[in-house]
């Protein structure tokens, strides 16, 4: 499934300073009888941000109307847990296309890639600078640069690079997902089966 291009991305962003958010918590185990990638988002940390009586936790971040924005500032260890694909689905189902953090689980990591979300691994000295940054002013800017794999606070103008394969980056900025890369080298394919010998 082809996804918007990402390039560069200028946000407000979310702050959540818990560490080891995994992702039953991303998407309760409840909530995965769909086998589509759309509605899930209705669903992130589902049982973090609403009562049992569907009422919203006004003391949860998503329910906070002084955030918002494309980008999840995740405490370390984002994304642990089980291996369930719908976990990435719905963070960009809700609205997000990049989560940072300072350390990622790699299936995770591995499932937003392939989805649309940009992972980016900063420091862990880095992601305090931008939780404190977002602590005081909630409206302050985060610039994600994937061409220069960069990340920036726009207001102090402090930047870190980020590391990310070559292949998922290239994908990044076209849209492609695995199968649209293949469709995308088709005639490439086809030319190196014609060369085969017999």
């Amino acid at each position: 499934m082809a996804y918007d291009k990402f390039t560069v991305l200028r946000s407000t962003a979310v702050p959540l300073a818990i560490e080891n958010v995994d992702t039953d918590q991303l998407i309760p185990a409840r909530f995965l009888k769909a086998t589509e990638r759309v509605g899930f988002g209705d669903n992130l940390f589902r049982d973090w941000r609403y009562n049992p009586d569907n009422t919203p936790k006004p003391d949860f971040v998503l329910n906070n109307p002084l955030y918002s924005g494309k980008i999840l500032v995740g405490g370390k260890n984002f994304g642990s847990g089980s291996s369930r694909e719908h976990a990435a689905w719905a963070v960009y189902d809700y609205g997000f296309r990049c989560v940072v953090s300072s350390f990622f689980a790699d299936i995770f990591k591995n499932n937003c890639l392939n989805i649309g979300v940009l992972p980016v691994q900063v420091s862990a000295e880095f992601a305090d600078k931008i939780f404190r940054a977002i602590e005081a002013d909630p409206k302050t800017e985060i610039e994600v640069n994937l061409p220069e794999q960069s990340i920036s606070i726009i207001a102090s103008g402090e930047k870190e690079h980020f590391e990310i394969s070559p292949y998922k980056k290239d994908n990044m900025l076209n849209g492609f997902d695995d199968i649209d890369y293949l469709q995308n080298i088709k005639g490439e394919i086809q030319q190196f089966a014609q060369n085969l010998p017999l």
